[in-house]
C-alpha cells in the first residue's frame, strides 16, 4: 500500500543519490585501489569515433564520457585529489571510492582522460544513444572533441549542475544538460508532496546535507519540511 510505498520509495532515492555520484564498489581485500574487473578485459575501439559520446548503464544511473580516440575517453569524475595535490602521476590513477566521496562532499571534481577500460569499468556501452533527443542540435564531431579536451582539468562538482552528464551533453549538443538530474529531482518533489513521507524527506534532507553541503539551502528544508508535514498530518 501507499505507507509501505513510502519507505521503499525514500530508499530508492537514496540508492540512486549515491549511484548518480559513480560511487563503485570495489573488490574486497583490494585496499581502496582497483583495477577495472576482468570482465570484459577488452573493448573493440575501432567501432568508437572521435567525438562520439559513450554511455556506461548501471543499475541505476548512466555514466558518461566523449571519446578523444586512440583509446582515451574524457569524463566528469568528483574527485577531491586535484585540490590537494599537483602531481599528475597521483592524481591519474584510478579514482577511488574514497576520492570520490570527498569529491561530492567537498563538491570539487576532474574532468580527466582515462583508457576506455578505466571508463567503462567492465560495463556494456552505447554510443551515441542521446543523439535521438538532440536531433537538430548535434554538434560536429570534432567540434565535440575539442570541446571536451578544454576542459580537461580540475573544476566544481555539483550532482545538480555539473555533473559527466552536463558535461556530454555541453560538448557534444553545445548545451549542459542531464535528465538523470531531472528524474532525481522529480522524484525528491513526488515524495515531498505525500503527507505521509515525513521520515522520507527527513532522509533526503540529510542525503542533501552530505552530498551537497552543509547551507541554509539544504539544512532549513531538512528541518521544516518534515515539521510542517508532522503537522499537517
Amino acid at each position: 500500500t501507499m505507507k509501505n510505498s513510502v519507505p521503499q520509495a525514500a530508499s530508492l532515492l537514496l540508492e540512486k543519490l549515491l549511484l548518480l555520484v559513480h560511487v563503485r564498489a570495489l573488490p574486497a581485500g583490494s585496499g581502496g585501489e582497483s583495477s577495472p574487473p576482468a570482465a570484459p578485459s577488452y573493448y573493440d575501439t575501432s567501432c568508437f569515433k572521435r567525438g562520439d559520446l559513450l554511455e556506461v548503464p548501471r543499475t541505476l544511473f548512466v555514466h558518461f564520457g566523449i571519446y578523444l580516440g586512440e583509446n582515451r575517453v574524457a569524463h566528469l569524475m568528483p574527485d577531491i585529489l586535484p585540490a590537494l595535490t599537483g602531481d599528475r602521476r597521483q592524481i591519474e590513477r584510478v579514482v577511488t571510492n574514497k576520492r570520490l566521496i570527498l569529491g561530492v562532499i567537498t563538491k570539487t571534481a576532474s574532468i580527466r582522460v582515462d583508457t576506455v577500460e578505466d571508463f567503462a569499468y567492465g560495463g556494456s556501452i552505447l554510443v551515441n544513444h542521446m543523439d535521438r533527443l538532440f536531433e537538430d542540435q548535434v554538434l560536429g564531431s570534432e567540434e565535440a572533441a575539442r570541446r571536451a579536451e578544454k576542459l580537461v582539468g580540475a573544476t566544481a562538482y555539483s550532482l545538480l549542475w555539473n555533473n559527466c552528464e552536463h558535461f556530454v551533453t555541453y560538448c557534444r549538443y553545445g548545451a549542459p544538460v542531464s535528465f538523470q538530474t531531472d528524474k532525481f529531482c522529480e522524484t525528491v518533489k513526488m515524495i515531498i508532496r505525500d503527507q505521509r513521507s515525513v521520515l522520507a524527506s527527513v532522509l533526503v534532507g540529510l542525503a542533501s546535507i552530505v552530498c551537497l553541503g552543509l547551507a541554509p539551502s539544504t539544512t532549513l528544508p531538512t528541518i521544516f519540511i518534515p515539521f510542517f508535514l508532522w503537522m499537517a498530518g
